[in-house]
């Protein structure tokens, strides 16, 4: 074990029994038939036409289409040309709980997940105040247990206020329930406190999800440094600023044998240093959002800060495919939405005055689906797979439509036609980045923890 540099706190090793990691409000368990649907589940190898039963909460049975009968008080669903896939889990949300619910709360934020057909997701602690307290955990998992409508985990700050200068106490935040630990939002700065956190992290468990960025080399820039900021005149941030930080970070987790998650990749350079840090067996894990996958730094040119200015920014055409590519290759472990709420007030204004962040839960299936599954660049199984595998770096198992597993699953209609944004949202805030789009594609059922957490509202369900 490499020498500590500094004095850790007093912490015994053996670590206790933890709470369970995800919380939601208790409903009732669903009891419904999913008749002659299209099943999907790259993980258990389900695929095909099949009835699913539910039985309180759980899937009981799969069978060929038209051999299962209902009981009495069943819920039917006559899915025939409609999918059914492994609930999606996405570990980077932003539910601005404490202290910012204009912008989203918890009910709300999960609300909007189980749209996009998510039964599970990991709010980060960039809050006002910030998440950096066991009391503070214990207070938004209470609040979970009374008003989330999917399950939802809390990651506590690695320094306190996320101000880079003194470790929070991770083992305690851990007892409290903190899933893991991060600074999402700004950088841990000082390497020598990154040090210090792995080799406290390495004691305690979870992982440690890093915002990438060197502040120094990106300044006071409000988008990608290239041809289109040189173009309307604004100031640009390299994407060496991402990459650089990769690089060191990696060497410092290799060193002290720590877990780290790179969030929201947008660069090109910086898959080649994921691909560096994993050939050395560094225990490295990384996660790229929709928008990055399915837009460039073009979009900027229509200055509409509500929906394209982001941190890390939009960059080019070569760096979106080499995102792509890696999502194929693996390199890239899953896809999170970085759904980030913000009041109209906060994104109206000049773009380098607007706030930075969109959001993207109810969104992230269709516009993946119809950005790159229908033109052929990546296969649906591969969709379903990583939107579903990101709780795996926090050891939370991807869901399954396996039998006897508790039901977390999506309806979902692939040829349904809609435009975001017509019909409102289910989140407090109307910051998407694909506002006004139509999409192909649309969740119709979510089951979370075998609850049914959504129906589209045009979309009703008969009972035996």
């Amino acid at each position: 074990m490499n020498e500590v540099i500094d004095e850790l706190p007093e912490y015994d090793s053996r670590v206790g029994p933890l709470p369970e990691p995800m919380i939601q409000r208790e409903g009732p368990a669903a009891t419904l038939l999913i008749r002659g649907a299209t099943l999907l589940d790259p993980a258990s190898g389900v695929d095909g036409l099949h009835d699913l039963l539910v039985e309180d909460g759980t899937i009981s049975r799969l069978g060929e289409p038209g051999s299962l009968e209902p009981g009495e008080g069943t819920e039917v669903i006559e899915a025939g040309g409609l999918h059914v896939f492994p609930a999606f889990f996405d570990p980077h949300v932003h539910f601005r709980t404490p202290g910012q619910e204009y912008k989203e709360d918890l009910e709300t934020g999960t609300r909007s997940a189980a749209a996009g057909g998510y039964a599970g997701v990991l709010a980060m602690a960039n809050t006002s105040p910030t998440v950096s307290t066991p009391e503070q955990i214990e207070s938004l998992r209470d609040r979970a247990s009374k008003v989330a409508s999917v399950p939802v985990g809390f990651l506590a700050t690695v320094t306190h206020g996320m101000k880079g200068e003194e470790l929070t106490d991770m083992a305690e935040l851990r007892q409290a329930g903190a899933v893991g630990f991060t600074d999402d939002g700004v950088p841990i700065e000082s390497p020598r406190i990154l040090r210090r956190a792995l080799q406290y992290q390495r004691m305690v468990g979870g992982r440690i999800a890093l915002h990438q960025e060197d502040v120094e080399l990106s300044g006071a820039g409000v988008m990608h440094e290239g041809a289109v900021s040189a173009e309307l005149g604004l100031r640009g941030v390299p994407s060496i600023s991402e990459s650089v930080m990769i690089a060191r970070d990696a060497a410092i987790a290799g060193y002290e044998g720590g877990k780290i998650q790179i969030q929201h990749l947008s660069a090109r350079e910086s898959i080649q240093q994921i691909r560096l840090a994993k050939a050395e067996g560094i225990d490295i894990t990384c996660e790229v959002s929709p928008h990055h996958l399915c837009l460039t730094d073009e979009a900027v040119r229509t200055l509409d800060a509500s929906r394209y200015k982001m941190n890390p920014p939009l960059r080019t055409e070569a760096d979106r495919q080499a995102l792509i590519d890696a999502l194929i290759d693996g390199t890239i472990d899953c896809i999170a939405t970085d759904h980030a709420p913000h009041a109209v007030h906060e994104k109206e204004v000049p773009y380098e005055a607007a706030n930075m962040g969109v959001t993207g839960l109810e969104t992230a299936f269709s516009s993946i689906y119809t950005n790159l599954v229908l033109p052929g660049r990546i296969e649906l199984d591969l969709l379903v797979e990583k939107l579903g595998c990101g709780g795996g770096p926090f050891g939370i198992e991807p869901f399954s439509l396996a039998e006897g597993s508790r039901a977390n699953l999506c309806l979902v209609d692939l040829e349904a036609e809609w435009v975001v944004g017509e019909d409102g949202y289910e989140s407090r805030s109307q910051n998407s980045w694909c506002a006004g789009e139509s999409l192909r594609s649309r969740v119709m059922v979510t089951l979370a923890d075998g609850q049914v957490a959504y129906r589209l509202r045009s979309f009703s369900l008969g009972v035996a």
